[in-house]
């Protein structure tokens, strides 16, 4: 095994599975294969790359640390040679972590030092300048993460930020040592480390410099970010001559579609509002569901009602309306009484034949996938074709799934989703 990825949610999962299995025109990727939690089995031996889906974002920071040094076990266990941590483009965390503790026990186990610490996603808007994020041209804190609703990032500067998560000093490498090129960036790394930055910041506004940046680290032990990191990293194993020939073993899966949406974001409550101009849609509404009057029942029968209409069934809310319910309920259990609806509605279409499955929301794809890998009792899922950006097709055998990150996706996304799962419907 040659990477070994592990990830703070299914959707990120999904996200750097493509970017590994995609890699870099001229050379092609690496075989990946993305797994619902911690696999109990060892990876298939034609897999180069294995991604491994934690929900480990949001929960108690020494609850996602053992899960990640549990993932860590089984990738060592695998002879993996490199170890990414993969979080949101968008550094999706509290003042308490996760990503701080995660990474520090990470490092502490690999003994790895001069840690890049890069979450730019240029495709999608992100990127690291002066060591501050960027959505767009507006900084992280000035943009609509301020008011997320679990982890609101109201600070931009990512070595700020980290600082306060982490046990281990932070440094940074600058935009322009990132134009001098992939060995700069290995001596100011090494540099920072040295004096005890063990962790660096690094500024990447391009996918150019992500590529750099993937040369630079090409011997390091772990290296964190979002997606776009991984960029560069499998030309490093194919110039090595140690990757495998990548190939997608996907192949559409016949039958009927649904659309479960969980994500507050505005980029999915427009896509919701795009697809109900000519789809079925129903809107979740959450006080019945937490009073008991609304469940999984409720929701599938809508979609016998419309079968095979490319119907969209939705909790997605505006942040005024997120906050009113969760003063009302709790955001704790408004969040895992919807986690729970969608999982468990996920696993019932299955049961009644439905075979492509798209799901938006990070959290709300993380349930959903952990439940039915469970039901089809699969661990290894094949990365098929890229719906958009970072948004991959997911074979499970059995069935098809697309789990989109919140903020993903261009404007006919769910449309464009269900007519790529099965192009003869």
């Amino acid at each position: 095994m040659l990477i070994g990825v592990i990830a703070d949610d299914f959707t990120g999962a999904s996200d750097i599975a493509n970017t590994l299995a995609k890699g870099v025109e001229p050379e092609c990727g690496l075989n990946t294969a993305q797994f619902s939690g911690v696999p109990t089995q060892d990876a298939p031996k034609n897999v180069d790359a294995c991604v491994v889906s934690l929900k480990i974002r949001s929960i108690p920071a020494q609850k996602a640390v053992v899960t990640a040094l549990q993932a860590l076990d089984w990738l060592r266990s695998q002879d993996c040679q490199q170890i990414v941590f993969k979080y949101c483009s968008t550094f999706d965390s509290t003042p308490q972590g996760n990503i701080g503790p995660v990474a520090d026990a990470l490092a502490d186990a690999l003994k790895a030092e001069g840690v890049v610490f890069c979450p730019s996603f240029p495709a999608m808007g992100r990127t690291v300048y002066m060591g501050h994020l960027f959505v767009n041209d507006t900084l992280l804190s000035e943009s609509g993460m301020a008011q997320h609703p679990i982890t609101p990032m109201t600070d931009s500067d990512l070595r700020r930020w980290l600082q306060r998560q982490s046990i281990n000093r932070v440094g940074h490498v600058l935009k322009s040592q990132v134009d001098e090129g992939a060995i700069e960036v290995s001596k100011t790394l090494v540099a920072n480390a040295e004096q005890g930055e063990i962790f660096s910041v690094v500024d990447a506004t391009t996918e150019a410099d992500l590529l750099t940046i993937g040369e630079a680290v090409a011997n390091a032990r772990l290296i964190t970010g979002g997606s776009g990191v991984a960029m560069g990293l499998p030309r490093n194993f194919i110039k090595r001559g140690v990757a495998q020939t990548q190939s997608s073993h996907w192949a559409p899966v016949s039958g009927p579609a649904a659309i479960l949406a969980g994500s507050c974001s505005g980029a999915t409550l427009a896509q919701v509002k795009e697809h109900a101009q000519s789809h079925p849609t129903l809107a979740i509404d959450v006080a019945k569901v937490m009073h008991g009057k609304f469940g999984v029942s409720d929701v599938c029968d809508f979609f016998v009602r419309e079968f095979n209409q490319g119907a969209l069934v939705y909790s997605s809310a505006t942040p005024d309306e997120i906050i009113k319910v969760q003063q009302q309920f709790g955001a704790e259990k408004v969040s895992a009484a919807l986690d729970t609806l969608f999982s468990d509605t996920a696993c019932r279409l299955v049961e009644q034949g439905y075979t492509n499955l798209v799901i938006a929301g990070g959290e709300t794809s993380s349930a959903v996938a952990h439940a039915v890998a469970r039901q089809l009792d699969t661990e290894a899922m094949v990365v098929g074709p890229e719906i958009d950006a970072g948004v991959p097709i997911l074979g499970l055998g059995q069935a098809s799934l697309v789990l989109k990150s919140g903020n993903f996706g261009e404007l006919n996304f769910f449309a464009k989703a269900l007519k790529m799962m099965n192009p003869q419907t």
